[in-house]
């Protein structure tokens, strides 16, 4: 053979090569790599060890024939139908809106290291519902992550139905048994308020978000509350569906009804930022004239001007332990629901 002949392309490490590694058998390093317990940790660990170091790499669909999964999880974003219309379109709703990068962003963080991979799914209509649970119950991932927008959503029941493996963002409209990842809305709405009385606003007003939906009634209830701890028995109150137009048409509202207003905590930052819109065209200086508090902390906050308030919820957080509680349940199919919620923190900047 000359040698300019190609020369044969190194072997593939095997499990064998494994096992000879390890110092164990081929069955022990099999049971392993699949996750099969009953596996003594220090013989995992020589395994793994092993692993790294012939460079070896599973076979996904042999592996995937013993352990009965995909690898894949459905990260599904959810409504109710018939959404938005010709002129707002669910998916654009969904790119548009930075809470759902953050989501994505935390999911992808958890996942990804293990080897796992979402598949992004769109659920808007009754169609692509049953698209959904038709993906899952043939196989195609191992479980749902939902993400829902509507308090009518029947996904969250679509899904225990099935008996698919899911866990829901934020706590379900509707009594479900599903597990659930969320934050302690009032609590937000009391840091916000307090922080108000803080600052000596004593005429505050407050934008809620959809009021059908668990986290607009306790952000809001949360923020009355507390108001009337501090001695204001009265807010007003003026609903937004947490879009940047209906921050601003509520402020408008607001200005039209409540001129001397000079706080307001607004239920997310997209409307916030709209209420900053139409405060500044109502000739009011912000925050000299009207403090403003918005809520998620996300980018949002910081392209506004003067830059947001805002009570933070760590989404990316959330949406990581949504995916660690999908994989338990994935581990064990019996697993009874549970929740999780998380604390809001205040994060100060030039709006109030």
């Amino acid at each position: 053979m000359s040698s300019e002949d190609p020369q044969p392309a190194p072997a593939s490490p095997t499990l064998e090569d494994v096992a000879r590694v390890a110092g164990v058998s081929r069955a022990t390093v099999s049971r392993v790599i699949n996750g099969i317990r009953n596996v003594d940790p220090e013989i995992q660990e020589k395994v793994r060890q092993a692993v790294a170091t012939t460079g070896y790499v599973p076979n996904r669909a042999a592996r995937s024939l013993v352990t009965r999964r995909t690898g894949s999880i459905a990260l599904v974003v959810s409504g109710a139908g018939g959404e938005g219309g010709a002129e707002d379109p669910f998916p654009s709703r969904v790119f548009g809106d930075p809470f759902f990068g953050r989501v994505a962003s935390g999911v992808l963080g958890f996942l990804r290291p293990r080897g796992m991979h979402p598949v992004l799914m769109l659920a808007e209509t009754a169609e692509a519902r049953e698209q959904v649970i038709s993906y899952l119950r043939q196989g195609n991932a191992d479980g749902a992550l939902l993400v829902s927008t509507h308090p009518a959503d029947p996904m969250p029941k679509l899904l225990v139905d099935a008996g698919t493996p899911a866990v829901l963002f934020a706590r379900p409209s509707r009594p479900t048994p599903i597990s659930y990842v969320d934050l302690a809305h009032r609590t937000g709405g009391v840091l916000a308020a307090d922080h108000l009385v803080s600052l000596g606003r004593r005429r505050v007003a407050t934008i809620t978000g959809p009021l059908a939906l668990p986290a607009g009634q306790d952000r809001m209830a949360g923020f009355q509350e507390a108001m009337a701890r501090h001695g204001h028995p009265y807010v007003p109150v003026v609903e937004g569906n947490f879009t940047h137009d209906s921050g601003e048409a509520s402020m408008q509202r607001l200005l039209a009804e409540h001129p001397d207003v000079d706080g307001v905590f607004v239920a997310n930052d997209l409307m916030a930022q709209g209420a900053l819109v139409a405060l500044r065209e109502g000739g009011r200086r912000i925050p000299e004239d009207v403090a403003v508090i918005g809520f998620d902390d996300s980018s949002v906050a910081l392209a506004c001007r003067p830059q947001l308030t805002t009570v933070r919820q760590p989404m990316e957080d959330m949406a990581a332990e949504m995916a660690r509680l999908l994989l338990a349940h994935i581990e064990e199919p019996d697993r009874r629901a549970t929740s999780v919620i998380f604390e809001p923190t205040l994060v100060v900047r030039q709006s109030a």
